[in-house]
């Protein structure tokens, strides 16, 4: 049958043809969207992501003090999440799995599909995988009670910035985001001087107060115990 355009039924231009696909691609993320709003006011267990660079080695005193921090936090009931990969994430998963080793779900990994970081590390109880970093960073953020943030390098810093952004808009709240050592101190100065006292008002004196910024594991483990304390005294554990 042909339509009064001379059109048979079904066929499009490509005008329209892009019109259809973009439509349908923007429910794609209405539905995404709708979806991110699952996100459970309480949860069974409460999760710790600790991020840090890839590149450490373990023989390394950096490598030692997140191992130590993640077996003190698994220690007190805490899991343990990092992207699954090595080097400090290893230290990590290490870490809780030597705490808790009769709980794989206590040592979680959250790997990217990257050609040069094939396979998730030998301390971790339970993998997720992810095609891309956006799928991947939201899961880190959906799974979270709180974040720790190790030495580490361009990625580590996307994650940071991501977690800082989404505490300074409000879509995440009572969630401790914490920096570990020098490097965090000297950004966070830097974002002060650039952002705030340059009278450029790039950003408000108010943001500069969401990442804790700490010397030690050990400031960390403090923080994290205490805010574990009040998350199960506010009743928000399950069960």
């Amino acid at each position: 049958m042909i339509n009064p355009n001379n059109k048979p039924i079904g066929v499009v231009d490509d005008d329209e043809a892009l019109r259809i696909v973009s439509d349908a691609v923007l429910k794609l993320w209405d539905t995404v969207d709708d979806l991110s709003r699952l996100r459970p006011a309480h949860t069974e267990h409460y999760h710790v992501t600790i991020f840090g660079s890839a590149r450490i080695q373990d023989h390394t005193p950096a490598y030692q003090s997140v191992k130590y921090l993640a077996a003190e936090l698994a220690a007190m009931g805490c899991r343990i999440v990092t992207g699954g990969g090595p080097g400090l994430m290893q230290a990590a998963n290490e870490g809780a799995a030597q705490a808790a080793p009769d709980n794989p779900e206590a040592s979680v990994g959250i790997r990217i599909d990257l050609d040069f970081e094939q396979s998730v590390n030998d301390f971790v109880g339970r993998t997720y995988e992810h095609k891309t970093f956006f799928s991947r960073l939201h899961h880190f953020v959906q799974r979270s009670n709180a974040f720790i943030v190790t030495p580490g390098g361009i990625g580590t810093l996307l994650e940071l910035s991501l977690v800082w952004q989404l505490l300074q808009v409000r879509k995440l709240y009572d969630t401790p985001l914490i920096l570990v050592g020098d490097m965090w101190h000297e950004l966070l100065d830097w974002a002060k001087r650039t952002m705030v006292e340059s009278g450029s008002a790039l950003a408000s004196p108010i943001d500069m107060q969401i990442p804790i910024v700490v010397d030690t594991v050990e400031d960390a483990v403090h923080l994290i115990r205490e805010h574990h304390a009040r998350w199960i005294a506010d009743g928000k554990a399950l069960g």
